[in-house]
């Protein structure tokens, strides 16, 4: 490591470095590329100096994965705010925003929804409490009267999430819908049925 390396790193700057070479390892190798010793060599510290912000792998992958989620976030608010602001057409901002990171990003997408034994997310968690507050507030002006809104919230995201899921292991093969089908599907979120 040289000078320039121990400058760079110095005051606080080396966990967030540490997370950049650990999202730019994911882009380059998927999940199996992670590790400590691999983003220290990235960023041009000890292979001790992980340790030391993260604990552990999994502490990297939690800080890399709050990192994703503020990510997340801001594409989906970047889409939101882009269009007309109706409750509907932000809804179709949001879901653009999440279609969009998830295709830019897939490696991070994958580690931020990849803990298979997190639970729920909690306020502790607060990358993702952050995105997940994006998908609430949109979805709130469309809950109707009598409603449990977490009804419409789990629809939405489970209508993107699925989406980006089936396109992103080849399971729509040929027939690959383009992003007009889920946002036709989200035009009816909160809608009621019509009769048949």
């Amino acid at each position: 490591m040289n000078t320039n390396d121990k400058t760079r790193h110095h005051h606080g700057n080396l966990k967030p470095a540490l997370v950049e070479a650990g999202i730019a390892l994911l882009k380059e190798g998927g999940l199996d590329a992670l590790s400590l010793r691999k983003c220290a060599a990235r960023a041009g510290v000890s292979h001790a100096a992980p340790a030391h912000h993260f604990g552990n792998a999994d502490g990297l992958r939690h800080a890399i994965a709050d990192e994703g989620f503020a990510r997340f976030e801001k594409a989906m608010l970047a889409h939101a705010d882009a269009g007309p602001q109706t409750p509907r057409d932000r809804l179709r901002g949001i879901a653009r925003g999440y279609l969009a990171f998830a295709r830019s990003e897939p490696a991070l997408y994958d580690l931020i929804f990849s803990f298979r034994d997190a639970g729920p997310f909690t306020e502790t968690d607060r990358g993702a409490s952050a995105a997940y507050r994006v998908l609430r507030d949109t979805c709130g002006p469309l809950v109707p009267p009598g409603t449990d809104p977490l009804v419409i919230e789990t629809q939405v995201w489970s209508l993107c999430h699925g989406f980006v899921l089936l396109q992103m292991t080849g399971r729509f093969g040929d027939a690959l819908p383009d992003d007009a089908a889920i946002l036709a599907l989200l035009d009816h979120v909160g809608r009621d049925p019509q009769p048949s």
